[in-house]
Parts: structure tokens; sequence; C-alpha cells
């Protein structure tokens, strides 16, 4: 089990850990700051320093899976290969790395903190178009909503839409319902195709807005990394809207030039 650092705090940068598995998913700490892919968000990019002061860059960061293809509560780190289809065990081998290694695991902190940018932007859309959303990507370059839709959307009127709510510094903020209250309110959960982070009976909840119910601007379930408030996130606009197909809207986003 690796223990999440990020989920508590996404701007803790770097921490101390130790190596507890090295297999071909890759290399497992006790705790880490970096965020796997999951969620529509991708794995964490950064590097592990070793004890002698050597750096180890990671490409990439994944959960664990089981014998039967299920992911458990382990984080592997991946790190880069010169050949794609080289042996992740063998990288690690090479660089000397053994099961019980003190490291320091270090994100690639301007990459990381564009993903939480986006990430909290398509909250917003989801406050802006009311619709399920049924796929998800968000990179360190752009991101995209699907939308369970059938009317057109307004590129412009979109971009304003966020560039209001980026401008009225709503503050965000983690929380956690159970797994019942979030039986007994199905319509927090806003995508068909991402489940919410259960498992350990609490459901991690990212809320937009002020504490009162006029003042929320989005709330549903996410393990995600996310900006503290949307001042933060910056200029991002829509850069296109595609209709993927009869019933998809699709949604781009990128950082202003």
């Amino acid at each position: 089990m690796t223990q999440t650092l990020f989920r508590d705090d996404a701007y803790l940068r770097e921490c101390s850990a130790t190596v507890t598995a090295i297999s071909e998913q890759g290399l497992v700490l006790d705790r880490t700051v970096f965020y796997p892919l999951g969620g529509g968000q991708a794995g964490d990019a950064g590097v592990l320093v070793l004890a002698d002061g050597r750096e180890i860059a990671i490409a990439d960061t994944r959960k664990g899976k089981n014998e039967d293809g299920q992911p458990t509560d382990a984080i592997c780190h991946l790190p880069v290969l010169a050949d794609p289809a080289a042996s992740v065990l063998l990288q690690w081998q090479r660089a000397g790395v053994q099961v019980g290694d003190q490291v320091t695991a270090r994100v690639d902190w301007e990459r990381r903190h564009r993903l939480m940018r986006f990430h909290t932007t398509t909250h917003l859309l989801c406050h802006l178009v009311p619709q399920l959303v049924n796929g998800c990507s968000i990179t360190p370059d752009y991101a995209r909503l699907d939308f369970s839709m059938t009317d057109p959307l307004d590129k412009e009127a979109l971009t304003a839409g966020i560039a209001r709510l980026v401008a009225a510094a709503h503050p965000l903020v983690v929380g956690s319902i159970s797994d019942a209250e979030l039986d007994a309110n199905p319509a927090l959960v806003k995508s068909m195709s991402v489940l919410p982070p259960r498992g350990s009976g609490q459901v991690r909840t990212i809320r937009i807005g002020g504490p009162g119910p006029e003042q929320m601007i989005d709330l549903q379930p996410c393990g995600g990394t996310h900006v503290a408030n949307t001042a933060e996130i910056g200029a991002v606009v829509v850069t296109k809207i595609e209709k993927k197909s009869a019933t998809t809207r699709r949604v781009v986003l990128g950082f202003a030039a």
C-alpha cells in the first residue's frame, strides 16, 4: 500500500520514502507525492533522488494491478526508458535500486501545476454545461470533456464563462462524504465513464464555491489534484468544440497564448 500524500496536499512537491517493491509494473514506495493516471488525469512525472544523490527520471505513474488486472493500493513509478519496449524491472536493477532503499520523490511541479489548473477548469465546465460527462482527458498541454448532449455549444460563451469564474476567485475545498451519502445523492456523480474514488468507506469530494448553497459552483466526487482557488487557473480558453457523435459534444481546453 502506498500512502497518497497528494490527496491531502496537492502542493507538496517532494517527500522522503522507502522502496517497498520493484517489478515490471514499476517501483513502489511506501508514500508518494506522485499522482497515478486515473479519473482522466495524466500520471505525474519527476525524479527519484537516491541516497547517493543520483536522480532517476520518472516518466509516468500508474496504479498497481493484481493478477486479475484489478487496481491495487500500490502506486508504481515508471522510469524513463530509452527503448519503450525495454524491461522496467531491468532498468531499476541497473540503477542499483533495491527494496528498502531510502529515496526522495520529487514531482515535476510545473507539469503538475498545469494539470491542476486544467482539472479544476473541467469542474468549472461541469457548472457551465450541466450535462453528464462521458469522456475526459487532462494532460499538461490540453484538457477535454465529452458531454452527453445533442444541443450545440458556443465556444466564445464558454470561454467567457470560464474567465468569469476564474476572476471571481472561488475557493476550492477538499472534503468527503460516506458511501451511503453518495448512494443517496447519485446526482453528485457527473461522469458516466469514471467511477467515484470508493474503497475506504469515505469518498473524496471537490467543492468549488463558498459554504452556502447559493455560493456553490460545483460539488462532485474526485480523486484528482486541484488548485486552491479558481484565480490560480489563469487564462484558459475553449480551443475547439467538436460533434463527436449524434449525442456527444467535445469541449477542448487550452492555455491562452
